[in-house]
């Protein structure tokens, strides 16, 4: 990426950090997640595309797509978007798929929203879960696993982390050690870390008590959470 485009992938994103208003709305603008494994919870939502020289932004209105290389921003609305705002629950999330996509959850029911990375069309996904059909499973995390070639998604609520196909139909529940409550975020381990300890961590996931790391089985069917920063388990 040349200086000039970082630079103004960088102006974008301190724009937002710094409080610029996306669209007049009486609630608060839901904030979103980094890509970095991080110990504390996320606090602003934003999604960065080099590739096509885009920034994704979750705003109170739906997704604004801000184009570094023409310095336009396009807001997109999202039919039928249902979320709780803050200090109620952790925030929806936002995570950018394969193809460029950007996908974004409800923190109160399993659907999931698609905007087409070419025409910013948005398609509207209900999953249909294997486990916890009872329950109003919504997603406060979010994120794509290029080695997985899926989606994984965790619940504030109840502490459970769930495997999306990429066709954004099924969802999978994988069992855990333990529930991770209060589940705001989740980002993807790199695999040069993970070859430094000879672990399964692939999984990072900030909550709103600190960071916890996910080590899968083999199959990857279930997990083993343990409450430490993903980047101290790299590190050691």
């Amino acid at each position: 990426m040349s200086n000039g485009i970082a630079s103004a992938f960088l102006l974008a994103v301190l724009i937002v950090l710094g409080g610029c208003d996306l669209g007049a709305a009486p609630q608060r603008a839901p904030h979103v997640v980094a890509d970095a494994p991080q110990s504390q919870p996320p606090s602003v939502r934003y999604r960065l595309d080099p590739a096509r020289h885009r920034v994704w932004f979750l705003t109170r209105d739906g997704v604004s797509v801000y184009d570094v290389t023409k310095s336009e921003r396009t807001l997109v609305p999202l039919p039928s978007w249902l979320w709780v705002d803050t200090p109620y629950a952790c925030l929806p999330d936002l995570a950018l798929g394969p193809k460029g996509e950007a996908v974004i959850t409800s923190n109160v029911v399993p659907t999931l929203w698609r905007i087409d990375p070419e025409t910013l069309a948005v398609s509207v996904h209900p999953l249909l879960l294997d486990s916890d059909t009872d329950k109003d499973v919504g997603f406060s995390g979010l994120v794509y696993s290029s080695e997985h070639d899926a989606f994984f998604a965790v619940s504030e609520v109840h502490g459970s982390l769930w495997k999306i196909d990429p066709l954004l139909g099924r969802a999978q529940n994988i069992w855990l050690s333990v529930p991770i409550r209060k589940a705001c975020g989740l980002a993807v381990l790199p695999r040069i870390l993970r070859q430094q300890t000879n672990r399964r961590v692939e999984l990072c996931v900030h909550t709103l008590q600190g960071g916890w790391a996910v080590d899968f089985e083999p199959g990857g069917r279930s997990a083993y959470v343990t409450a430490a920063p993903c980047a101290d388990r790299g590190r050691s």
